[in-house]
């Protein structure tokens, strides 16, 4: 592997994992000032030490804060390691203990500062003495140059080691999908469907997504171990190392307790992949041998062992689903219930599709390729599937037609699609007969080409769609940017039309009469082309 290209695929690595833990640590935060949020956390060196919570001196929680945290950045670096000691007092009757660096006093505790069910306060106050003291030598470390040098050091030393881990996957990947490349090789000229090679082929890609797999653990750990070595993000690494380990254990055991279980899924799958096989050789035989039934015509039989091959594995996996490790959760029993009220719902109209799609397919009233007349729609078989049957018109369109819509219609047999890329709309206007026609197409085009979210290919189109006793009724046919939101492309283009026939002078307004007008209504030869018609 070319060192550039070992450069790109550990700069993914890092860039995506750096990321997803930034985006941890951040949501951790936000937990965090979330469950503390009535009251005033004091952090040093990115070390929680208390949370105020009470007013004291009469200063608010986050002024004693505030006030604790200058007193604790003033302290000189000789000072930092010092230790820190606890003093008891009393203030106003009521007992408080200080938290003492050298006989000055950093911060005071109150029993209001205290939660439900947190410790005595003595016990509390000794535990955010201990947590300051650590968070002093660790800020006493960071500021310390030898230090520096050698969290520098062990960082770089793991980073020379993630390389080689990385390079000694990739070659080992290469190495086993070129085994792998062997075998398909060797297994090449079995069907299409043969279980060699299905399975050689899904062994390239699990090959590859495994590589991706130990990657990415491999830089997980040496992000953890690289922010472990540094005393300000310390905190950072250890809780991604707990982490890891919390996770591998609960992985192994649930591995572990998950094995009978999924040897039981697999031999179960096993048989049913032993029976699809045998019944594919008995239709392969059925079709050598030239043996027809109404099951077995030569282009029913596909469709025949495909049905067949789905209920083995439906029943299969019904037989199998009990044995799932974690269907007995209540994700599990959730997602069963959503199908089920799925399938009650829909369940009639799909089967109904379904067992109109076998009666078209063993009727053998059309295949694919056949020029048929279904109804008022005319032209090829494109696709004759389970639920629809598609028809391309010599317009070059695609119909889709239920199957329960073509086994009820009259078909006539006489022997892709390519849509526009967006989604259709139309709005129509109604204008008198003294408006040009040609200056409303106009205008109603410049509306269209106004409004942002519709397509300029194809380009909109205007029809009069009826010439009514006193007015023409305009339609304008546009297409519509995939994911955006139809109403208010509407209401723009309908914004648009009133803005465009405002600047021209044209009313939109469907005109009536009582009785014959003075002057005939019609547009002069020299009005034809009023502006914007061209």
């Amino acid at each position: 592997m070319s060192v550039p290209r070992l450069a790109e695929s550990l700069g993914r690595f890092l860039v995506l994992w750096t990321v997803a833990v930034v985006l941890m640590l951040i949501g951790d935060a936000a937990h965090s000032e979330e469950d503390h949020a009535p009251g005033a956390p004091l952090a040093v060196a990115n070390r929680p030490v208390f949370v105020f919570r009470a007013p004291a001196f009469g200063l608010t929680p986050q002024q004693r804060a505030a006030r604790a945290a200058e007193r604790i950045g003033d302290l000189p670096a000789a000072r930092l390691r010092s230790p820190v000691d606890v003093s008891s007092f009393t203030h106003e009757g009521a007992q408080g203990y200080a938290v003492m660096l050298e006989g000055e006093a950093l911060f005071s505790l109150f029993p209001g500062d205290l939660e439900p069910g947190d410790p005595p306060l003595q016990q509390v106050t000794a535990n955010a003495a201990r947590r300051l003291h650590e968070a002093l030598l660790a800020r006493w470390e960071q500021g310390s140059a030898r230090q520096f040098g050698v969290s520098v050091a062990w960082t770089a030393l793991a980073t020379f080691i993630l390389v080689l881990v990385i390079v000694a996957l990739q070659r080992l990947a290469h190495a086993v999908a070129a085994r792998t490349l062997e075998f398909r090789e060797r297994v090449a000229h079995r069907p299409l469907l043969d279980w060699r090679r299905i399975l050689v082929s899904m062994l390239v890609h699990v090959i590859h997504w495994i590589k991706v797999a130990f990657a990415l653990v491999a830089v997980y750990i040496w992000l953890a171990f690289a922010l472990a070595r540094f005393p300000y993000t310390q905190p950072w690494g250890e809780t991604l190392g707990s982490s890891m380990v919390r996770l591998v254990g609960r992985m192994l055991v649930n591995v572990l307790h998950a094995l009978p279980d999924l040897a039981t899924v697999g031999l179960i799958f096993l048989l049913a992949h032993w029976s699809v096989r045998g019944l594919h050789a008995m239709f392969e035989a059925a079709r050598v041998r030239g043996v027809t039934s109404a099951a077995l015509q030569a282009d029913t039989i596909g469709a025949t062992r495909r049905v067949s091959a789905v209920f083995v594995w439906v029943f299969a996996l019904v037989v199998a689903y009990p044995f799932v490790p974690g269907s007995h959760s209540d994700a599990f029993k959730g997602i069963s219930v959503f199908f089920g009220v799925l399938v009650t719902l829909g369940s009639s109209g799909l089967v109904s599709q379904i067992m109109a799609g076998f009666v078209l397919i063993y009727s053998r009233a059309l295949r694919a390729g056949d020029w048929v007349q279904i109804g008022d729609a005319e032209g090829y078989v494109v696709d004759l599937g389970a639920l629809s049957t598609k028809l391309r018109t010599r317009l070059d369109q695609e119909i889709t037609l239920p199957n329960s819509v073509v086994i009820a219609t009259r078909i006539v047999n006489q022997s892709d699609t390519r849509k526009a890329p967006g989604v259709s709309l139309s709005s129509s206007v109604t204008i008198g007969y003294d408006a040009p026609w040609r200056q409303v197409h106009a205008m109603l085009e410049m509306a269209a080409k106004r409004t942002p979210d519709l397509l300029e290919t194809p380009e909109p189109t205007v029809r009069q769609i009826r010439l009514l006793d006193f007015y023409v009724e305009y339609e304008l046919n546009v297409f519509m940017r995939v994911g955006a939101f139809k109403f208010d492309v509407l209401s723009a283009l309908h914004t648009n039309i009133q803005d465009v026939f405002n600047e021209y002078g044209v009313q939109i307004m469907s005109p009536n009469f009582v009785t014959q007008p003075d002057e005939p209504v019609l547009v002069p030869k020299d009005r034809w082309y009023t502006p914007p018609a061209d």
